[in-house]
């Protein structure tokens, strides 16, 4: 798979080009353990922003905060300038559109089903009219139609992945959030649902993706936001935040930085037996 499958525009592009969000001086607790501390970011819409980091760094409860899912204990998340949890559940639900790091469903619903259920939010609404032609829309982009009728259980982890991603991206929401969508996918796949995010920004969407692979983030983000031990460590353009001293540090394992000779593209090469 070596090309990103455009998906047709939305019908509510317009609306989606004022999102934004702000978080200003967040913290969060679990049990007593500061997880995030003094955080400040902005998320504007039309961009991806990509969040990188160690393990156990905060990533996955910056996405929380910012999906209104969790409270900071401390600072502020806003959106468009009013507090995220000022927002009701119903309108919060087809505000942002989440992508959870695993998705356990026990029951066997097929891929179809699960798909579909991203458009629960838009029930009883003139947008559910769309349904069918949203979630079509966005299979066949994933590559996910051939699965339609296959039970969720019985998938790969690539392909729950996927078709987790198809189901985030039929809800439309005006923020997407991403919690490491590329983990267990091959290359082709990552490029396409990298690709495919890069598209819901420019239809206008705030996006923030979580992974772990630093030449993805180069690739597709627009700013890279590096958390360290529940700070925010560095923000701003790829190739201003991802430099070997800085990543060398964060990671504390020596890397080096650079650019491909071919392509340009940034390359971000662990130095193997030389652990600090």
């Amino acid at each position: 798979m070596t090309s990103t499958k455009a998906l047709p525009a939305a019908k509510d592009q317009l609306s989606r080009a004022t999102a934004c969000l702000e978080v200003r001086a967040a913290g969060y607790q679990i049990e007593g353990q500061t997880i995030l501390q003094g955080v400040t970011l902005d998320v504007p819409a039309g961009q991806v922003t990509v969040v990188v980091g160690p393990n156990g760094a905060g990533k996955s409860t910056l996405l929380g905060l910012l999906a209104g899912d969790l409270a900071p204990a401390s600072g502020q998340v806003l959106w468009q300038g009013q507090p995220i949890s000022a927002v009701t559940v119903g309108k919060l639900a087809r505000l942002r559109s989440v992508m959870a790091g695993e998705t356990h469903i026990a029951f066997p619903f097929t891929v179809l089903e699960v798909v579909r259920m991203g458009r629960a939010p838009w029930h009883g609404r003139p947008e559910a009219a769309d349904d069918d032609a949203v979630v079509e829309q966005a299979m066949s982009a994933t590559d996910t139609l051939p699965l339609a009728g296959r039970r969720f259980p019985t998938l790969s982890n690539g392909e729950k992945a996927r078709s987790s991603f198809a189901r985030t991206l039929v809800q439309r929401g005006r923020i997407v959030l991403l919690d490491e969508p590329t983990a267990a996918l091959d290359v082709g796949h990552q490029e396409l649902v990298m690709g495919l995010a890069r598209q819901e920004a420019q239809a206008g969407a705030a996006v923030v993706a979580v992974v772990h692979d630093l030449a993805l983030a180069a690739a597709w983000a627009n700013q890279v936001a590096l958390i360290c031990n529940g700070r925010l460590d560095a923000c701003g353009l790829p190739d201003q935040v991802l430099t070997t001293e800085r990543l060398s540090r964060v990671y504390q394992h020596p890397v080096d930085v650079l650019d491909h000779p071919l392509t340009g593209a940034r390359l971000v090469i662990p130095r193997r037996g030389e652990g600090t």
